[in-house]
């Protein structure tokens, strides 16, 4: 387990850069067309991927008898590695 304090601000991070990739997912809906339709079918598809990892890791770290702690620190991971994809996406491509 990490420091509370390590936790937050990797949360505080998370918070930031989501609200990056929000905006520019707004912006690319808000063009239109073919890129907007794209874009809005991998956002949902993402969300609902994220979701069910969420829930295998927070699974498997109930039945190998792991915190909660330790299982909210693999899923912060998992969300923080799949929102940094999207922003470095989204910003390269244009």
């Amino acid at each position: 387990m990490r420091a509370p304090w390590l936790q937050f601000f990797d949360i505080a991070r998370l918070a930031f850069e989501s609200q990056h990739v929000i905006g520019m997912r707004m912006m690319r809906l808000a063009g239109g067309g073919s890129t907007a339709q794209r874009e809005m079918q991998r956002m949902v598809v993402e969300k609902t991927a994220a979701m069910w990892k969420a829930q295998g890791i927070a699974a498997s770290a109930m039945l190998t008898g792991s915190s909660a702690d330790v299982a909210g620190d693999r899923v912060l991971r998992s969300y923080s590695t799949a929102v940094r994809a999207n922003r470095r996406r989204l910003t390269r491509s244009r």
